[in-house]
């Protein structure tokens, strides 16, 4: 039998690091080894000499090492509605935007998700994830031309495979035509996990079950839902917690709070997470926090829509596993990732902990490790550790934003948006120099603008 073939490799030194291992590991001046897609050795100082089949020397003088970033929500679609309804809560942003979100069509789906994951990625995002709900009657393969867009660009993927049953004449708020029946919903959703979903330890997509909310989905499709992941062995995904107006909404309707309803259809497990989850008290997280049930935090978003701050300090005291989210880009116009570290840090010091809230190495572990706990990957990506797939952004600090700032993870933190000189998933390149390697960014721009005016159209003659 012929000897396996000695992997290529990427080495990256003279680096600051910041691994976000177990125990906080960093290194002033260190490296990274890179063997196919995985790396093979960090530490301090020099690499290792004698590396065989060395394709590539990255001299990271100047750079911060860290995991790439990890979304653990968001919702592509909106990328072609940013900038509307910019002085709404909640409520009124839905009723303002469902009619034309209702419009979309396939081709409209695959140049959002382009722009929305050309922007994270351009950003330090190296997994992402979807939460795609909208499948409007006649629309096209909308699940196919999001997961398309991820592959083309090389970011690795969740699909949150959303739905609604509850439209307006249920007492929901999406038009009658935008939504599924619960038997359209469920079979559209075993379908897609069943095409798309990889479950090997080096998957770049993989499918989740995730029908949108209370508001729009009935207790049939939640209970079902829960029973239709667990059987195909995928995770669970949906909105929680999000508005005072979601608690009263959920006493009104079945008569207890959200937590309380969520656990009654089989919605806390380990293999659950939800987003935004700003309105719990102690109860809450505590049930959260003995399932291993997750959350996505959205602090751009939250403040956006007037919605609150979400209890993170408490959360992560309590156990909660929680990662970061960009949210919609028609709730979070800048779609950056990134930017939410900093958000994260500076929005909870406005809450009860103040300046003991949060620290710049916690908002780094929300984004990486936080992330991949939540999405069910802890043991693949989220920290720099031997073994693990090679998911990577290398941060210069060393320009006009961040130079003055002495510790690096402090500078990327606190400082402005740090540029990204290289971004690797699966140690392969989709990001240098802050461009896409493997997509027309302009091509992108024109399409998304297009497809955003042509949606405005038909909507308006609608």
């Amino acid at each position: 039998m012929a000897a396996p073939a000695d992997p290529q490799r990427i080495v990256i030194e003279n680096c600051a690091i910041a691994t976000v291992d177990a125990d906080d590991t960093e290194y002033a001046s260190g490296y990274v080894v890179v063997a196919g897609n995985k790396i093979e050795s960090i530490g301090a100082g020099k690499a290792p000499e004698g590396l065989a089949n060395v394709v590539r020397r990255v001299d990271g003088t100047g750079h911060l090492v860290t995991p790439g970033l990890v979304n653990t929500h968001h919702h592509f679609y909106q990328w072609i509605t940013r900038g509307l309804a910019t002085d709404h809560n909640l409520f009124n942003w839905l009723v303002a935007l469902y009619p034309t979100w209702a419009r979309i069509d396939e081709q409209m789906a695959r140049a959002a998700a382009q722009g929305s994951l050309g922007m994270m990625a351009r950003g330090g995002v190296t997994t992402a994830m979807d939460h795609h709900y909208v499948y409007p009657q006649g629309s096209g393969d909308l699940s196919g031309a999001i997961i398309g867009a991820a592959s083309e660009m090389g970011v690795r993927f969740t699909l949150a495979r959303g739905s609604m049953d509850r439209s307006v004449k249920d007492g929901g708020l999406p038009p009658d035509f935008a939504v599924e029946t619960l038997e359209g919903a469920l079979s559209a959703t075993e379908e897609t996990v069943k095409k798309f979903h990889d479950a090997s330890f080096d998957s770049m997509t993989q499918v989740a079950v995730a029908p949108c909310s209370p508001f729009s989905v009935s207790t049939e499709l939640m209970r079902q839902g829960a029973e239709l992941a667990r059987r195909l062995g995928v995770r669970l995904h949906t909105h929680g917690s999000e508005t005072v107006e979601e608690e009263q909404f959920c006493k009104e309707l079945f008569g207890m709070g959200p937590t309380d309803y969520f656990e009654s259809t089989g919605w806390l497990g380990d293999d659950v997470w939800m987003a935004h989850c700003v309105h719990m008290n102690d109860s809450d997280i505590a049930a959260f926090a003995r399932t291993g049930t997750g959350v996505a935090h959205c602090p751009s978003s939250n403040a956006r829509l007037a919605a609150g701050i979400a209890r993170v300090p408490d959360m992560l005291k309590a156990g909660v596993p929680v990662g970061l989210g960009v949210d919609g880009t028609a709730s979070n116009e800048s779609g950056e990732l990134h930017t939410e570290l900093r958000n994260a840090l500076l929005i909870n010091r406005l809450g009860a902990h103040r300046e003991a809230a949060l620290n710049a190495r916690q908002a780094l572990r929300l984004g990486t490790f936080g992330g991949a706990q939540v999405l069910g990957r802890a043991t693949q990506i989220g920290s720099l550790e031997a073994g693990k797939l090679a998911d990577l952004v290398l941060w210069k600090i060393d320009g006009i934003g961040h130079s003055s700032i002495a510790d690096p993870v402090t500078a990327i933190v606190f400082g402005a948006a740090a540029p990204v000189t290289l971004s690797l998933v699966n140690g392969r390149p989709i990001v240098e120099d802050g461009r896409l390697l493997h997509v027309d960014e302009d091509a992108i721009a024109r399409s998304a603008r297009d497809e955003a005016q042509r949606l405005a159209r038909i909507t308006a003659e609608s």
